[in-house]
């Protein structure tokens, strides 16, 4: 695996900051495309991947709703990107994932600590998340 230039790395910056905007915003079909259109989201809290746009709008769909019933509002913190050069034309992205709740009227709470791998390809000039992958810091290595 190969480093990236700076150039590089401030797109990758730019699409996990709009991500988490997105998704935390409600914004389901924006959030989804930032995935390709076979994008896959897999992750062990929830019981089964989201595979294809269809699939990762629904999803979004589903966690804004779960935060509204709930009352509370979710926020997707992404810290430490070790971007990498996988092959020349993609990318392999690592980082944290932390996912703070926060209950109406309340105090804020970490939800969970997770670390992910994104595989990223090139898709009408911009950097699209092909794969990610989830791996949530309580299960065992």
């Amino acid at each position: 695996m190969g480093d990236v230039s700076d150039e590089v790395l401030g797109h990758v910056h730019r699409l996990y900051g709009a991500q988490s905007h997105r998704i935390d915003g409600g914004r389901a079909q924006e959030w989804a495309a930032t995935f390709t259109p076979d994008g896959e989201f897999w992750s062990p809290s929830y019981p089964e991947p989201a595979v294809g746009t269809a699939a990762l709008v629904a999803f979004a769909e589903r966690f804004a709703a779960a935060d509204e019933q709930a009352g509370t509002r979710t926020r997707h913190v992404i810290t430490n990107l070790d971007v990498a050069s996988a092959d020349g034309a993609g990318l392999v992205v690592r980082g944290y994932l932390q996912i703070v709740v926060t209950e109406a009227g309340g105090a804020s709470r970490l939800a969970r600590m997770t670390t992910f791998i994104d595989d990223l390809v090139r898709l009408d000039g911009r950097w699209r998340i092909r794969r990610r992958v989830v791996r949530r810091d309580d299960e065992p290595r």
